[in-house]
């Protein structure tokens, strides 16, 4: 095995794999709070980090059938949610490439009430 490649992010707001604390995505690229996963609640991210993806699946999710991969994290290899690769009706089609993270496997960092 090779040396591990971990991005880490800039800025105060950061969400994290729940078990490993690596940065998995920034607040600023959240495009939906209004998501549902597996576990709870989910959002909508453009862009995440320090994920693997899975294979290809088919899934009937809450809004149709999609193509989505389930994304990993790369350090520990928890599930984080998952990739949406193709979304089969048209109104669902603003979803391809962008990712799902689940809020009940993140933890937020840099997150401070003043």
């Amino acid at each position: 095995m090779g040396l591990l490649f971990v991005e880490s992010l800039p800025g105060p707001k950061v969400f994290r794999c729940k078990c490993c604390k690596v940065d998995s995505a920034s607040r600023d690229k959240i495009l939906s709070k209004e998501f549902r996963g597996k576990y709870g609640p989910a959002y909508l991210f453009a862009e995440v980090v320090n994920v693997c993806l899975g294979p290809n699946e088919d899934r009937h999710l809450l809004t149709g059938w999609h193509t989505v991969n389930d994304i990993y994290c790369s350090c520990c290899k928890q599930v984080l949610g998952w990739r949406y690769e193709k979304a089969y009706e048209e109104g669902q089609k603003y979803k391809e490439g962008k990712f799902i993270l689940e809020k009940a496997r993140m933890t937020k960092s840099g997150w401070y009430n003043l």
